[in-house]
């Protein structure tokens, strides 16, 4: 546990509690190793980890009502792929086989999970759950206990390094974790809501700056730094990112404070970065370099406008989805929406407290990672203005070409909540009761219309009976795929889920994930689609049955084959009619109604043993 030193109001110093208390006999190792973690729990800590806990429970309570049939309605079809990712870690756990790669999806070719979203930092360790009981119990966990556990990581880093009350601590934890972009990630993206490393690794490098154990908090730095590449990099890079402005923005403000902190983390980043290295440089370079990697990842423009941040995200109390639509490419990426009473609020409290180096250094990352993400070229609202914008400047960088770059507004999250944190520390600790009542409701007011409410939930399709039961097996011999139509696609995952809810069974082409696309081995969110793929996501998409030929004919048979095809399967569903005459003339016959889907038997390719 720690105390903060009684200091003139522009300054904070973070010193260690005395390790003994008069009269007491010094304690032994263990006790001293242990010491500051049980002394630093109180039960009004216990009682926000607890809030925090249920907090989240109650958003997702329309999933955990149902798991075996409900559906995060603004998901899209990131939920089939994030359960997908957390059966094939836990099979591929549970086989022995590469956990960086697999080809029961994307056959031949196989996906590099490495170079997906597949959090192996927590799928990994969740593979009993998994197996046990489906990867919806372990998305619906690693989403629910991914905000609470960021929430409290957030709160422990703030009372331990910017203010003296707990309760305060407590409230800039709440915003930091159920920020509204937080909240819109927490649709289908574990990986940006499972945020509770950031904190802690936030907390080593202050530690570093510090310097008073070094060689320490630098192998802790690296190890945590290394966890947190396996639950998500673009996180850690976006993180990076906002730690790098927030020392530039202390730097400025507090030049003998940064020249301390030179020397020890001149001696500890080494060590950091030696630790990280020999965890991650292979894993990386199968990432980078293995089959399935890819290059960028062209997005085009995905930016926040400076307006977006003054208003209010669909899943907010005071907002409506229709308007916060008109400012996100999806639900899942309105990555700034604060709202305008929180900006205010943001705004008089730097104004009130600037003369504190953490102020103007909070006030310098905040603005720096909202300007970021509305990249670069910046329309001014209503003017028809068009400045450049400093994403131009670190756009062509290694890896930040693949990063959507309104997620940068996520940078904010933490810092906004830092701020209110420190203006709540101060109104608690005034003598003046009408100060300190209107103050903390001016607070209240400006956080009430941000607050989240329940994700909605639909029924999510069963999977048929001829998945489910085997059916299937009479069809594909070993070596051999079902080709699910449409291919599984971003617009259409639901061959994903008949894997994911069947252990991976069968192994199938194509596929919704990153894969190398194209003489450039540029990234993109299927793999390379070949002519009948193609095809058939053109009429899912359309509604329209194209001119089948002799052409497109001998491309089905020549991609059926190159998929080692045993057999063909239509499910009930959207645009299910066209898709069936599509087939019926690429086929040259009527499919078979089996267990609830239509089937055309190919029995294409050799029979041959599949790696998955």
């Amino acid at each position: 546990m720690t105390t903060v030193e009684q200091q003139p109001d522009h300054s904070s110093v973070v010193t260690p509690e005395p390790a003994t208390i008069p009269g007491q006999r010094p304690p032994g190792r263990l006790r001293r190793m242990a010491g500051p973690i049980t002394r630093a729990v109180r039960p009004f800590d216990i009682a926000v980890a607890v809030f925090f806990v249920l907090t989240a429970h109650l958003l997702y309570v329309n999933l955990w009502s149902d798991l075996a049939h409900a559906y995060l309605t603004d998901s899209g079809g990131d939920q089939n792929q994030a359960e997908w990712f957390m059966a094939v870690a836990a099979e591929n756990v549970a086989h022995l086989h590469n956990p960086f790669f697999t080809t029961v999806q994307g056959f031949p070719d196989g996906a590099n999970l490495m170079a997906n979203t597949v959090m192996l930092g927590l799928t990994v360790p969740l593979t009993p759950i998994t197996l046990a009981f489906g990867p919806t119990v372990t998305y619906a966990l690693v989403l629910t206990w991914g905000l609470a556990g960021t929430g409290i990581a957030w709160y422990w880093v703030l009372a331990r390094w910017a203010v003296r009350g707990r309760p305060a601590a407590a409230v800039g934890a709440a915003l930091a974790a159920f920020a509204p972009p937080m909240i819109s990630h927490g649709n289908a993206h574990p990986n940006f809501t499972a945020l509770f490393m950031i904190p802690l690794i936030v907390d080593r490098a202050l530690c570093l700056c510090r310097g008073d154990r070094v060689v320490r908090d630098g192998v802790l730095l690296g190890l945590f730094t290394a966890y947190q590449i396996f639950i998500g990099e673009e996180v850690l890079l976006i993180a990076a990112v906002g730690m790098l402005l927030f020392a530039a923005g202390y730097a400025l403000a507090d030049r003998g404070r940064a020249r301390e902190a030179v020397k020890p983390l001149r001696k500890g980043l080494p060590i950091a970065l030696a630790v990280l290295l020999s965890l991650v440089l292979g894993p990386l370079y199968f990432q980078f370099f293995g089959p399935g990697s890819y290059t960028d990842v062209p997005h085009g423009p995905v930016v926040n406008s400076p307006l977006s941040f003054l208003e209010f995200a669909g899943r907010s109390l005071a907002g409506d989805p229709s308007v916060a639509d008109r400012f996100a490419v999806n639900r899942l990426e309105q990555n700034a929406f604060y709202g305008w009473p929180l900006a205010a609020l943001a705004l008089a409290i730097a104004v009130r407290m600037w003369r504190r180096p953490l102020v103007k250094a909070l006030v310098c990352t905040t603005i720096g990672g909202a300007v970021l993400s509305m990249g670069s070229r910046i329309g001014i609202p209503g003017t028809g203005l068009v400045l450049p914008g400093p994403w131009r400047l670190i756009l062509d960088l290694p890896l930040f070409g693949s990063v959507i770059e309104s997620r940068f507004g996520m940078v904010c999250a933490p810092v906004l909540g830092t701020l209110v944190a420190l203006a709540v520390d101060r109104l608690a600790a005034s003598s003046d009761l009408r100060l300190k009542v209107c103050g903390l409701a001016t607070v209240a007011a400006a956080l009430l219309p941000i607050v989240p409410t329940p994700y909605p939930t639909n029924v999510r399709p069963p999977v048929p009976d001829f998945i489910a039961r085997g059916t299937w097996r009479q069809y594909v011999d070993k070596g051999q795929t079902l080709v699910p139509v449409p291919l599984a696609h971003a617009y259409t995952t639901e061959s994903q889920h008949w894997q994911s809810a069947t252990h991976m069974a069968f192994t199938m082409p194509g596929g919704y994930f990153m894969a190398p696309n194209g003489p450039e081995h540029t990234g993109n969110y299927n793999p390379e689609p070949r002519p009948t793929y193609r095809l058939l996501g053109d009429v899912y998409t359309s509604g329209r049955v194209p001119e089948i030929g002799p052409l497109q004919r001998v491309e089905a048979e020549e991609d059926l084959t190159y998929w080692k095809a045993g057999v063909v399967v239509l499910a009930p569903g959207f645009n299910a009619a066209p898709l069936y005459e599509t087939l019926k003339q690429l086929l040259g016959r009527d499919g078979t109604l089996v267990g609830g889907v239509w089937v055309w038997d190919v029995n294409y390719g050799t029979p041959a043993a599949l790696t998955s």
